[in-house]
C-alpha cells in the first residue's frame, strides 16, 4: 500500500493482464457480525483485509467474541446467546458497515457501550436508525450532534424490554444500511412472535438489502418481504453458524478494472483484462455495473468466478442511467464519462451525499479539474468530457479521505493528452482495497520513457544513498542503489560456486541479467534473503571491484538497472546514473560535500559501530578515491551536463531531501499540488 502524501501517476497507455480482487467489504463485515451473533464457530475464508474489517474485528473482540486470524481466513466463535462484555468503548473509524449494524445489535443485546469514529463518521447520519430502535424501547443517546455518532447505548447488564407488537418503521431513502442493521439485529429478539419492519418511503440500494437477506439465510434466518417495503422475521429465529463461508471478491472494486478494460484495451493486439474472484452470478448488486459498462461500449464476458473485459465501442458512448441499484460503482461511470462521446447523466444518487464524503460535490469538483464540464444537483450529476485532447488538464486530485474517489480518478491517467494525474492521500484506499495501486500497475502499460526517474549521483560518502532512499520513500517510487549491484552480483556468484574471474565471466553475466534484487524497507534483498549486512563487508567490496572489471558483467548490470524503471517511478543513486544509465532522466542531482565533511561523517559512522578510525586517513582515502573515480576511462565520476549540483556540506539529510523534492515539484505540471 502507498502511504505517501501523494502518488503521481504518469500518463498510462494501455492495460492487459489478470487481477485478483480482495473480498467484498459489504459481505465481509456482514459475515463477521452474523458470525459474532451466532451459536458456534464460523470459519470465514477470503475475508477482506482493510480498515473497515479491522475495526469490526477489533470491536468483536472487545464485546467477547473469540477471533483467530490466519491471513485471509478468520475463525470467530460467536456469542451464541451470551451477553456481550460491557462496558466497552468501540472505535469504528469511518466504517458505516460496522457502525450501523453494531449499533442495532448491541442495542438489542444489552449492556453499556460508546460507539465513535473519525470526524467524518460523526457527520454521517444515523438518526433514522436510532429512531427505529427507540420505537422498540432501546436506550440510545447522542454524545455529540443530534442524529449523528458518537452514541451511547445504556441498558445496564440486562436485555431491554422491547415493544415488538407493532411494525418497526424505518426510512429507506437515506441509506439502506439502516434497514440492513435492523434485519441483522432483530432476529435476536424474535421469540414467540414474528417481527415486522416497514420501510417508509422508497428503499434505495435494494441490491445491498438482497445481499443481507442472502447472508441471513446462510446463518439460518429466512426473511420474507413484500415488494421491498415490508419485511418479516419469523418467530423463533435463531442464528446458527454455517461452519464455513467464503467471501466473494468485491464487485464495487471490480468496477475500476471493468472500466479499465473498456478504456485501455483494444487495438491490433485486442488485449483484455481478466478479473478473478467475482463473476456474472455474483450476489452483489454492484455486479450490475457490467450492464452499464456494456451500454457505454465495453465487451464483458464471464463465468462463475471471473470476468473478462475488452474495449468495444470507441470513444465510449454517453449514457443516461438511474443508478439507484449501483450507488457505489456508479462513481466509476462518472470517470468513464471522460472518455465518452456526449454527455453522461447519472441520476437517483442522493445517497452519494451522505457517504464517506459528499461524493456528488467531490466528483464534480475533481472532474472539472481535469477539464470536464459538470452539472450537479441534489441527486444527479451530468458530465461532458473535454472536447479534444488539448482541453485535458493535469490535475492533483483531492480524495477527501474517500477510497472510491482515489480509485476512480486513477483511470484519468489514461487520458489522450498524455498528462500525469496526482492522487492525494493514496492510502485512503485501505478502506476496501489496500493494494489497489499495486494491482493497477501490474496490468497498466506505459512507454518506459514516460516512467519518471530521479538520478542522484555523487562521490563516496556524500550521503547520496541515504538521500535517494528517503526521496523514493516520500514519492512512493522504487529505489535503486546502483553501488550495491556489483556487491550483490559478486555474492550471488560465490554462492553459485563461480570464481570471479575471466573464465566465468559469461556465466556470471548471464546470472546478473536476472538477479532477483530489490531494495525495500531500508534493506537489500536477493530473492527472499536479506543480504544487507553480507554485502557491506570489506571482502564484499573487494569482490565487487573484481566483478566490475568484467566487461560482460558490466553490460548485464546496465540492463538489470534499466529494469528498475517501473511504475510509478524510480529514484536511482550511484556515480553514473545521470550520465550513463538514465541520461534522459527529467531530474539529475549531483550531491557532493567537501572531503573534510565526508571524512567526518564516515568517522562518526565507524566509531558508532565500534571501529577505530582516523579522520586524516579517511580524508586521504576519500580524496584518492575521488581522483580514481573521476579519471577512470569507463563512466568517470562527474555531474551530468544538465544536473543540479547540491553541496550538502552544511545540510542535514532532511534538508537535502527537501531540496531534491522541491526541484522535483518544480518540474510537475500540477497547479496547487499537495506538498510533503
Amino acid at each position: 500500500m502507498y502511504s505517501t502524501v501523494f502518488l503521481d501517476l504518469p500518463p498510462l497507455q494501455a492495460a492487459a493482464g489478470e487481477v485478483h480482487l480482495p473480498g467484498s467489504k459489504s459481505i465481509s463485515n456482514r459475515v463477521l457480525l452474523l458470525a459474532a451473533l451466532s451459536n458456534g464457530t464460523t470459519t470465514v475464508h477470503d475475508l477482506l483485509a482493510s480498515d473497515d474489517t479491522r475495526v469490526m474485528l477489533d470491536a468483536l473482540r472487545q464485546i467477547g467474541c473469540t477471533v483467530d486470524e490466519a491471513g485471509s481466513t478468520v475463525r470467530i466463535t460467536g456469542l451464541g446467546g451470551r451477553l456481550p462484555q460491557s462496558p466497552a468503548k468501540l472505535f469504528l473509524g469511518n466504517a458505516g458497515t460496522a457502525m450501523r449494524p453494531l449499533t442495532a445489535a448491541l442495542a438489542l443485546l444489552g449492556g453499556e457501550f460508546e460507539l465513535s469514529g473519525v470526524p467524518r463518521m460523526h457527520e454521517r447520519p444515523i438518526g433514522d436508525l436510532i429512531d427505529a430502535l427507540r420505537q422498540l424501547g432501546c436506550q440510545i443517546d447522542y454524545l455529540g450532534n443530534e442524529g449523528y455518532p458518537p452514541l451511547k447505548i445504556a441498558h445496564g447488564q440486562g436485555v431491554p424490554s422491547l415493544a415488538l407488537a407493532e411494525p418497526i418503521r424505518v426510512r429507506g431513502d437515506v441509506s439502506s444500511q439502516f434497514l440492513t442493521a435492523l434485519l441483522m439485529a432483530l432476529p435476536l429478539a424474535a421469540g414467540t412472535q414474528a417481527i415486522v419492519i416497514e420501510v417508509v418511503g422508497e428503499l434505495i440500494s435494494k441490491p445491498y438489502i438482497a445481499i443481507t437477506l442472502q447472508l441471513l439465510a446462510r446463518f439460518g434466518i429466512v426473511v420474507g418481504h413484500q415488494n421491498w417495503q415490508r419485511f418479516t422475521i419469523p418467530a423463533g429465529s435463531r442464528y446458527q453458524s454455517p461452519g464455513s463461508i467464503h467471501v466473494e471478491a468485491d464487485a464495487s472494486s471490480a468496477s475500476y478494472f471493468i472500466a479499465l478494460g473498456a478504456i485501455a484495451t483494444g487495438g491490433e493486439a485486442q488485449k483484455s483484462i481478466k478479473i478473478q474472484g467475482v463473476g456474472l452470478d455474483s450476489i452483489q448488486g454492484d455486479i450490475r455495473f457490467v450492464e452499464a459498462a456494456r451500454a457505454m461500449g465495453a465487451v464483458v464476458t464471464g463465468g462463475p468466478n471471473w470476468l473478462q473485459i475488452e474495449r468495444g465501442a470507441w470513444p465510449l458512448k454517453a449514457i443516461e442511467l438511474d443508478c439507484n441499484h449501483i450507488p457505489d460503482a456508479a462513481m466509476t461511470l462518472a470517470v468513464m464519462a471522460l472518455y465518452a462521446e456526449g454527455t453522461t447523466t447519472l441520476t437517483n444518487i442522493a445517497s452519494w451525499r451522505v457517504k464517506e464524503t459528499d461524493r456528488i460535490a467531490a466528483m464534480a469538483t475533481e472532474l472539472r479539474k481535469l477539464g470536464a464540464t459538470v452539472e450537479e444537483g441534489a441527486d444527479y450529476i451530468r458530465v461532458t468530457p473535454p472536447t479534444q485532447a488539448a482541453d485535458w488538464k493535469a490535475a492533483s486530485i483531492h480524495t477527501y479521505d474517500d477510497h472510491r474517489v482515489a480509485m476512480c480518478f486513477s483511470l484519468a491517467a489514461f487520458n489522450p493528452a498524455r498528462l500525469p494525474v496526482r492522487i492525494e492521500d493514496p492510502k485512503c484506499v485501505a478502506k476496501t482495497f489496500p493494494d489497489y495501486f499495486e494491482a493497477l500497475f501490474s496490468v497498466a502499460q506505459v512507454e518506459t520513457a514516460h516512467i519518471p526517474v530521479i538520478c542522484i549521483d555523487g562521490p563516496t560518502a556524500s550521503g547520496k544513498g541515504t538521500v535517494a532512499a528517503a526521496v523514493a520513500q516520500r514519492l512512493g517510487y522504487r529505489f535503486l542503489d546502483s553501488g550495491a549491484m556489483y556487491r550483490i552480483t559478486a555474492l550471488a556468484a560465490l554462492r553459485a560456486g563461480l570464481a570471479i574471474d575471466a573464465d566465468h565471466e559469461a556465466r556470471i553475466a548471464t546470472m546478473a541479467q536476472t538477479l532477483p534484487v530489490r531494495f525495500e524497507g531500508g534493506k537489500v534483498w536477493l530473492g527472499s534473503d536479506d543480504v544487507t549486512d553480507a554485502i557491506r563487508t570489506e571482502e564484499a567490496g573487494m569482490n565487487a571491484s573484481r566483478v566490475s572489471a568484467l566487461p560482460a558483467v558490466r553490460t548485464a548490470l546496465v540492463d538489470l538497472q534499466h529494469s528498475f524503471q517501473r511504475l510509478p517511478g524510480l529514484v536511482a543513486d550511484g556515480r553514473d546514473m545521470g550520465t550513463v544509465i538514465f541520461p534522459e532522466a527529467p531530474l539529475k542531482v549531483y550531491l557532493t560535500a567537501s572531503a573534510a565533511c565526508r571524512a567526518e561523517r564516515r568517522y562518526k559512522q565507524l566509531i558508532s559501530k565500534g571501529f577505530s578510525a582516523s579522520i586524516e586517513d579517511l580524508r586521504a582515502d576519500l580524496e584518492a578515491r575521488d581522483a580514481r573515480d573521476s579519471s577512470r576511462s569507463v563512466a568517470p565520476l562527474k555531474p551530468a551536463q544538465d544536473a543540479l549540483v547540491l553541496d550538502n556540506s552544511t545540510l542535514t539529510i532532511d534538508e537535502a531531501v527537501e531540496q531534491v523534492l522541491a526541484w522535483w515539484q518544480e518540474r510537475q505540471p500540477f497547479a496547487g499540488s499537495a506538498q510533503g
